[in-house]
């Protein structure tokens, strides 16, 4: 057997079947295997390799092992002469593994090989080539002279950026997302260590290969796509602490005496920089809008207050000073904090959270108001006043933020980005049914049908129309709308959508494209990536699979892939809503404790209360979860629950369907009233005679 190919997945679906849709194109005319090892997914995963991809040989492991266990699992049972560990969040050419192996055979000092690799806007990677992780190169990568000086020998020693990166080379460190390996390196080199649950791997293989009388080579020959963020969020703690530990197992397993230990050192000392910088920029990224709209609301409290006291009262000092130490800062707390629960800064420019937010903070205010001693009720007006003028500032800063951002003051109105779709009429319309069905809305300039041009220039021909001209003057751009606009015999009448005069790279010169969606069914890997290439980065690129129901893409390498999925929308998945819900949680727990009497005497359950009451503060359980046993893989992961949506239904012998579709409706359509509901439900139900 001539090549084996095995990807580890974790939560990836959509992109764990784009992969394997290149793959097959690739693996055609090769003596080979797939190989998928599952790290316990929760997305449906596993069902979607079996159905669609029977040939895959599958391992569904019951946990997540890690990556470098998960590989060496299938490792050991493949056969073949060359094996490949590829990430599922790329694309491959449809020649990329003829031409690898073409590589391999022509260089018999070749342990291993890695790829050219661009991420999904068709910007090259530069961790396609990189150093081993010496002392200096580290210093140089966590401070910052790697960027600085991109092509210097010495200071960028970690991406090697004085390796030109279309000719091929000699490299120490492969990455394991497209690592392609000779059975005889791996064999003398041993398997992934297992000691790297995450990160490392590659380099410690790399470095292992090296020392076992073989060449690792970077070869441009060949391209991938890789979206990169899909495994990790690289922004978080947890990639800061994973990655520096795995350069601290390597360090220990391969270094040795004081080089080690000042390394070692440096790493440690670069965790708690890194992440004490990641902690202020996630903290600044989170804070920075509230804050503003913090001294915004205090700063316009304060005038409000000389105002009234000078305009009403005729007496500016009326004011006592409680008013600036305890009024204002209450009244901020409570306006931000309703904003925040109404999502008013999940969605920044989401107006109408903003003004619910703020309404329900000033009936809540006004009802503490009456509750608080007369030294510190200064005056209803004045809580009136602020309640108008935080709604004003507000709005106005949001507003300036819109037009600094888009350059116009539609806040609300965003505007629709236009979209080519580039494939066949039929898979044309398709993916305007998928855009349709997942709720994007775009305005569709045109489609392209797939052509094949002269031998390796891959690329993509738009169906002419009759009597159109190349137009690059505006009254020729003018011409060309015209003729879109106009009746069209090429017309798709059934979506509606025009087959575009010219080619795709005079239509984006024509028309404000915002987003192009290639159609994988009729166009070759490598045609895609041409075209990303050639017309660069400030188009965002998608792709929809064969047969798929989702569209993929990326418009930065280190944000994690864009997915228009026509997948169901969990309410309970979304960020907001699940802050909702633990907020939830956390106050109910804090309310029972000054109504504990209340609740013991009307809860026939008190003891269910009593013993769930702390691990549920803890965030361990939650006080409404799923019913009984969870069958459906794609449902959303929730704490285990105290109530369910049974309640009230305890005496029915409901049958597994139907309780699948009670915990199906309650993640689809969750709110917070749907668990007060369903607690108010269960208590009403305690309440009744026996």
């Amino acid at each position: 057997m001539r090549l084996s190919v095995i990807i580890v997945s974790y939560n990836v679906r959509a992109f764990l079947e784009q992969a394997l849709g290149s793959v097959r194109r690739a693996m055609e005319g090769i003596d080979g295997e797939v190989w998928v090892v599952d790290n316990n997914s929760s997305d449906d995963s596993v069902r979607m390799v079996r159905e669609k991809f029977p040939e895959a040989r599958l391992i569904a492991n019951a946990h997540n092992p890690g990556f470098a266990v998960a590989n060496n699992q299938a490792l050991r049972q493949s056969a073949a002469e060359f094996v490949l560990l590829l990430n599922p969040d790329t694309v491959v050419e449809e020649d990329t593994f003829h031409k690898c192996l073409d590589f391999m055979d022509a260089h018999p000092d070749a342990g291993a090989l890695g790829v050219r690799m661009i991420d999904g806007s068709g910007r090259f990677l530069p961790e396609s080539k990189r150093g081993f992780p010496s002392p200096w190169v580290a210093f140089c990568k966590t401070a910052g002279f790697s960027a600085l000086f991109p092509k210097s020998r010495r200071f960028n020693g970690y991406y090697l950026g004085h390796l030109d990166e279309h000719s091929a080379h000699p490299v120490d460190v492969l990455a394991g997302c497209f690592m392609l390996i000779r059975r005889a390196a791996l064999e003398r080199a041993g398997l992934l260590d297992e000691a790297f649950f995450m990160y490392g791997e590659d380099i410690d293989l790399s470095y292992r290969i090296i020392q076992a009388g073989y060449r690792n080579y970077y070869f441009p020959g060949a391209r991938i796509i890789h979206y990169k963020g899909e495994s990790t969020k690289k922004g978080s703690l947890n990639y800061v602490r994973t990655f520096y530990q795995a350069m601290i197992i390597f360090t220990r397993k391969h270094l040795s005496g004081r080089r080690a230990g000042l390394f070692i050192g440096m790493l440690q000392t670069a965790i708690w920089l890194r992440a004490g910088l990641t902690l202020l920029k996630n903290a600044a990224r989170l804070a920075w809008m509230p804050l503003v709209d913090a001294a915004l609301v205090y700063a316009g409290l304060a005038y409000l207050k000389d105002f009234w006291a000078n305009y009403y009262y005729k007496d500016p000092y009326y004011f006592k000073t409680p008013v600036l130490w305890f009024n204002f800062p209450l009244y901020t707390l409570v306006w931000l904090l309703a904003v925040w629960l109404n999502g008013g800064y999940d969605q920044r420019y989401d107006l109408r959270r903003l003004l619910r937010g703020l309404g329900m903070g000033t009936v809540l205010l006004a009802a503490i108001y009456g509750f608080l001693d007369l030294e510190y009720r200064p005056s209803r007006a004045l809580l009136l006043l602020g309640a108008a003028w935080s709604a004003l500032a507000l709005t106005g800063l949001r507003a300036l933020l819109h037009f600094a951002e888009f350059r116009n003051f539609r806040i609300g109105r965003e505007r629709v980005k236009n979209l080519v779709i580039a494939g066949s009429p039929g898979e044309s319309q398709r993916v305007l049914g998928l855009l349709n069905q997942a709720g994007v809305v775009k305005n569709v300039i045109g489609t392209v049908g797939p052509s094949r041009l002269s031998p390796g220039q891959g690329s993509v021909a738009l169906k002419v129309h009759p009597g159109a001209q190349s137009a690059t003057s505006l009254r020729e751009k003018n011409t060309a709308r015209e003729q879109i606009a106009s009746s069209d015999p090429e017309m798709d009448h059934q979506s509606r959508i025009p087959a575009l005069p010219g080619g795709l790279e005079e239509a984006v010169r024509i028309f404000p494209v915002d987003e192009i969606i290639f159609c994988s069914k009729d166009l070759r890997a490598t045609e895609i990536m041409d075209w990303m290439t050639r017309l660069g980065p400030s188009i965002a690129y998608k792709i929809v699979p064969e047969g798929s129901q989702s569209i993929i893409g990326s418009s930065s390498k280190d944000e994690p892939g864009e997915l228009y999925t026509t997948d169901t929308r969990y309410n309970i998945a979304q960020p907001g809503q699940r802050r909702n819900k633990r907020v939830l949680d956390a106050g109910l727990c804090l309310f029972l404790l000054p109504a504990l009497p209340l609740w013991l005497a009307f809860s026939v359950k008190q003891k269910l209360l009593l013993a769930n009451w702390w691990p549920v503060l803890r965030g361990r359980k939650s006080w409404v979860g799923y019913a009984g046993e969870v069958f459906n893989p794609e449902l959303p992961r929730l704490k285990p629950g105290v109530f369910s949506p049974l309640e009230g239904l305890q005496d029915l012998s409901l049958p597994a369907p139907t309780v699948d579709r009670l915990n199906f409706l309650y993640a689809k359509d969750w709110s917070v009233w749907t668990d007060i509901r369903l607690i108010n439900r269960r208590n009403a139900r305690n309440r009744q005679p026996e």
